[in-house]
């Protein structure tokens, strides 16, 4: 009896054991999961915020935006970073940062409000599909240019908000000209233009003559290029350019190397869609010319619903590019402007990036 008694007190113990190994086990913290590898690029230049990237990069690295397409124009997302290589002043860098995900859009769609009739008609009709290639971390400003640059309401997000904006954009089919009577602004100007409300200076109004384009194209570039060079480096900023390419030269205050300049300062990239029957004669080729200096795109289109289309390309493109940067090193530092060079080593690619950056401000 002694015996069964003792047997049972250790059942009883060896149980309670037992129970509480178990209890404890269940309410111990889980373990750590195990360390991951790290990222390709530098963690302190990079991270995720929303779902989009991010980018951190010291202001002594140089940021270079690439767009890589195949022999049909389309985009070439699946590029590793061991691919690609930069040149400098013909001398190759050494790659610090390495990026393929998307980037936040700042955006100025910059619009041309001196078209003939028909081609004013079928812009105005297009702009409302803008939007639709947008995405809630994007941000646009809608601007007109003709003599003068118009500046919209600010910088939009709420996409509901730049849908009610881009209806209301009204084309002119002619120049706005200073006439008797137009308000005097004392302050800050572009083109004669006051640079923070719309009303023209008179001093600096032109005068419409007859025969000789007097549409400031450059001055309307640099003029939304002061609107993005402060957007961050932590975002694509990009022009839109809306426009038949039109520009009289002695209508403009900057020439097209000063406005060039700004440009690549600010690594601001401008796409051009040039609209109207000048796609038969030279007219687009400012355009073309500010794509090719600055990694941005041009597109052409006569109807509406093409242009459409071409906006959503336009924003895809700017996205998804590639995301290179380097400390430069073997260069002559005492020189203002360095040319870049972007390579690839897989065959039968098209790669945009822009042509250089002046050493007087690393790109903002």
């Amino acid at each position: 009896m002694k015996s069964l008694r003792k047997t049972i007190l250790m059942a009883a113990i060896l149980f309670s054991a037992v129970l509480a190994v178990h209890l404890s086990a269940q309410q111990a913290p889980p373990s750590p999961a195990p360390a991951q590898s790290a990222p390709q690029q530098d963690p302190q230049l990079a991270q995720q915020v929303d779902g989009q990237a991010r980018i951190r990069v010291p202001v002594n690295l140089v940021v270079v935006p690439v767009i890589v397409k195949d022999g049909a124009g389309r985009i070439v997302a699946d590029l590793r970073r061991d691919e690609f290589r930069i040149l400098e002043d013909k001398v190759e860098q050494r790659v610090s940062y390495f990026s393929a995900e998307a980037f936040p859009l700042s955006m100025v769609v910059l619009i041309d409000n001196d078209l003939k009739s028909k081609d004013a008609k079928q812009v105005t009709e297009s702009l409302r599909a803008i939007v639709a290639g947008l995405s809630a971390s994007d941000e646009t400003f809608v601007c007109r240019f003709d003599q003068f640059f118009h500046a919209g309401k600010g910088f939009i997000s709420d996409q509901d908000k730049l849908l009610v904006e881009l209806k209301r954009t009204h084309l002119d089919d002619s120049p706005s000209v200073a006439g008797p009577g137009a308000a005097i602004n004392n302050g800050p100007s572009i083109n004669g233009h006051s640079a923070t409300s719309d009303a023209p200076n008179i001093a600096g109004a032109m005068i419409n003559i007859k025969g000789q384009p007097t549409k400031a194209l450059d001055d309307a570039v640099y003029a939304a290029a002061q609107l993005l060079r402060d957007r961050g480096r932590d975002r694509r900023k990009m022009i839109l350019l809306i426009s038949d390419g039109v520009n009289g030269k002695k209508s403009n205050t900057y020439d097209y190397d000063t406005v060039r300049k700004e440009l690549l300062s600010s690594n601001i990239a401008v796409y051009g869609v040039g609209v109207g029957s000048a796609f038969f004669d030279r007219r687009f080729e400012r355009l073309a010319k500010y794509a090719h200096d600055t990694g941005g795109d041009v597109y052409y289109s006569m109807k509406s619903h093409a242009m459409e289309e071409l906006y959503s390309r336009v924003t895809e493109e700017a996205r998804n590019q590639y995301t290179l940067a380097y400390a430069p090193a073997g260069t002559d530092r005492g020189t203002d402007y360095h040319e870049i060079e972007v390579r690839v080593k897989r065959e039968g690619l098209t790669i945009l990036a822009r042509e250089g950056y002046y050493a007087g401000g690393v790109p903002r």
